[in-house]
């Protein structure tokens, strides 16, 4: 019986034969010995010694001692075996983020004068309500890109839209007539003619004020928001019509105020969508100003204040994996980037490296969640987000428990089966408990032992 020596030192060994050929990775026989052992002794030493070899060897194999010199046949080893399988990896990082309504910016109020009523922080505003009152006059919210930057009415000065496709050559020559204070050539009475108020002729591009109605992308939003309301006695263009005038006086009458048929450019403010009011920086007796109010979004929205080191998936589109506590995870969409850069306190102020305590460079990142229903109730909470920072396509991998360390140095797997042996691999991609491994031998459906 031989045991194998472990580079222990030992003294007084005699060289003995070469270990049995069978293994895959082979190094030197080492020198082995007899001990002189009494015959009545000798039967439970025998055993003893030969638990000692085995463990010697296993060990050798997955590098736990540089000094061992075989492997063991695989055959009659415990643990599975599993299938080297072809397949795409893909290694997800994780982030935290905060769920919440996305960041504050001040709603564009332009109305002058004194606030004589405001919402209180968290009341959600949506179409046609009132977002504060000035002067005792509403400022309604509206649904829109284009921001109020000028009055709305049926005739009179206007600056029309020149940019629109829309507006026609005719209708810009009738707005240059009315600003320079001279009529405009008499129009063909048009379908509005019936519904136009007293003193409007036509289709209010000419009559006794001189002028032509508003024209342009900003009257069109306007009417989209108007017929949203429930006011749709009009066509929906980009045309500032009697009839658009006529509905004007129907909502006005609505919301308590003059029925003049024209809209200042205090009386309404546009936003993306249905609002949730943040701070309120004013209080009522105090001058209204486009700071007064504070917002966020109406829907939903996680940010993320990504590190500018690793935050080469911060783009918009990019697509990424919420997980709410105590919920499934939610798909969403990077909707934004600030691109206002922060860096936290104790930062060199020289731009030689970080002081001592400081943080990476960051900036916000604000995430769009695709299904608001699957966070049910939940308005604000810590959350992970998960996002793909890197993926391979088609590459052979096993789990990763499935790996040994070789005595020589590198990683290998254990072939299961009568194969038996070990073999060299490369390791690649690591990611959802598996690796990619490549390497002379390597192939799909070949099978390995996983140890125990």
């Amino acid at each position: 019986m031989s045991a194998t020596d472990t580079g222990g030192g030992t003294h007084g060994r005699q060289p003995g034969p070469d270990p049995e050929p069978g293994s895959d990775l082979r190094t030197d026989s080492v020198s082995r010995r007899r001990r002189a052992v009494p015959r009545g002794r000798r039967g439970p030493l025998l055993i003893g010694v030969a638990v000692a070899v085995a463990a010697v060897a296993v060990g050798g194999a997955i590098g736990l001692d540089p000094g061992g010199d075989e492997d063991l046949p695989s055959g009659g080893r415990g643990g599975t075996s599993v299938e080297v399988t072809r397949r795409t990896l893909v290694d997800q990082t994780a982030v935290d983020g905060t769920l919440g309504h996305g960041p504050e910016i001040p709603l564009p109020v332009k109305a002058t004068g004194t606030v004589t009523w405001l919402p209180q922080q968290g009341d959600r505003i949506t179409r046609g309500a009132t977002v504060l009152r000035v002067d005792d006059r509403p400022v309604t919210l509206l649904y829109g890109a284009l921001p109020m930057y000028r009055d709305l009415g049926p005739g009179g000065p206007s600056t029309p839209d020149t940019s629109s496709g829309s507006s026609t050559a005719k209708g810009a020559d009738d707005a240059n007539d009315a600003e320079k204070g001279t009529d405009g050539p008499a129009q063909t009475p048009g379908p509005d003619t019936a519904d136009a108020p007293q003193g409007t002729a036509g289709t209010d591009t000419a009559g006794s004020t001189g002028g032509t109605g508003s024209t342009g992308m900003d009257v069109r939003q306007f009417e989209t928001n108007l017929a949203a309301l429930g006011y749709i006695d009009f066509t929906v263009d980009d045309r500032y019509t009697a009839k658009t005038a006529a509905a004007v006086k129907r909502w006005q009458k609505h919301l308590g105020v003059p029925e003049t048929g024209r809209i200042a450019v205090g009386d309404v403010v546009y936003t993306s969508g249905r609002i949730t009011v943040g701070r309120v920086a004013v209080r009522v007796g105090a001058q209204a100003s486009p700071e007064a109010l504070g917002y966020t979004g109406g829907e939903r929205r996680v940010t993320v204040e990504a590190s500018a080191q690793d935050g080469a998936w911060a783009v918009r589109g990019t697509r990424v994996t919420v997980e709410v506590p105590g919920g499934e995870p939610v798909e969403g969409r990077v909707r934004s980037v600030s691109r206002e850069m922060r860096s936290a306190e104790g930062a060199d102020p020289e731009g030689g490296g970080k002081a001592e305590g400081a943080q990476d460079v960051t900036f916000t990142v604000t995430i769009r969640l695709l299904d608001q229903s699957a966070i049910g109730r939940t308005e604000s909470a810590p959350v992970t987000v998960r996002y793909v920072s890197d993926r391979k396509a088609g590459v052979l991998a096993v789990p990763v428990a499935a790996l040994v360390a070789l005595a020589e140095g590198g990683h290998g797997l254990e072939r299961a089966g009568a194969e038996g042996g070990f073999v060299a691999v490369r390791t690649g991609l690591f990611a959802e408990g598996m690796v990619e491994v490549s390497g002379r031998g390597v192939r799909a459906g070949m099978k390995v032992r996983v140890p125990e």
